[in-house]
């Protein structure tokens, strides 16, 4: 029943998929459950490529790019999103440690922050464009996404001295979870792709490992911003990747 319930509870946090159901969950429920980050990710795959398969039947490929692009948002949120724009407003403004813990927490949408969004969101619509919108791909790379902010929490200590909205996922979600979710991510990756998915995961998790070192240097731990970041990050790095072993590998 616990395992039914922190399942559930992480597609209510990380999609607006809408389940009408009051779980009483509680810090250690949310860190626990983020070991099934990657089966979340794998449920926004599925539904990104039942909208690829309907649009394409009415529509050219780009303009289905750019409503799958949109579809994503939706279905998040625009969660990870947001938390990428408040860190990379924090970390590059070339302040110290708590003024960009402040920085992170305001509301208010900086240069940075735009900058980051756009280029993310040009890259993935063009690198899902060049891979004529894959099913793999489409599939995978929410997946992908997802094992970043677990390998973010599993990594980090909390950042902030006071509560935050990652800080039960940071201080929860230890060594076992990572393990585990690990294990969901391989699986995922291995059904869809085979030997070659087992590949593309254990880089995925090397960049997500990597990403989060990068944007935990300054300021010794992480937040929820940054988790976020960590799997939009995560997310276009797979991407590329995808397309660039898909050259050697096809």
């Amino acid at each position: 029943m616990i395992i039914f319930k922190r399942f559930v509870a992480m597609v209510q946090f990380f999609t607006s998929i809408p389940i009408p159901v009051n779980l009483n969950c509680d810090e250690r429920d949310y860190g626990k459950g983020l070991v099934f980050a990657p089966a979340v990710g794998l449920i926004i795959g599925v539904l990104l490529l039942a909208l690829c398969s309907v649009l394409k039947l009415v529509l050219p490929l780009k303009i289905v790019t750019a409503f799958l692009i949109v579809g994503y948002i939706v279905l998040t949120g625009g969660l990870h999103l947001d938390g990428l724009g408040d860190t990379f407003d924090g970390l590059f403004s070339n302040r110290p440690k708590e003024k960009i813990l402040e920085i992170m927490r305001d509301s208010r949408v900086g240069t940075n922050a735009v900058l980051v969004l756009i280029s993310i969101v040009l890259i993935n619509y063009t690198v899902l464009l060049e891979l004529d919108l894959m099913p793999a791909a489409l599939l995978l790379f929410p997946v992908a996404g997802r094992i970043g902010s677990l390998i973010g929490a599993g990594t980090s200590v909390y950042a902030r001295k006071n509560e935050g909205l990652g800080k039960s996922f940071i201080d929860f979600c230890g060594r076992k979870e990572m393990f585990l979710g690990i294990i969901i991510s391989f699986i995922i990756f291995g059904i869809v792709l085979k030997l070659k998915g087992l590949l593309i995961a254990f880089i995925s998790i090397i960049t997500a490992w990597t990403v989060t070192k990068i944007l935990t240097r300054k300021l010794g731990g992480a937040t929820g911003d940054i988790l976020g970041a960590v799997c939009e990050l995560n997310q276009t790095v797979f991407l590329l990747l995808f397309y660039v072993l898909g050259q050697f590998l096809s």
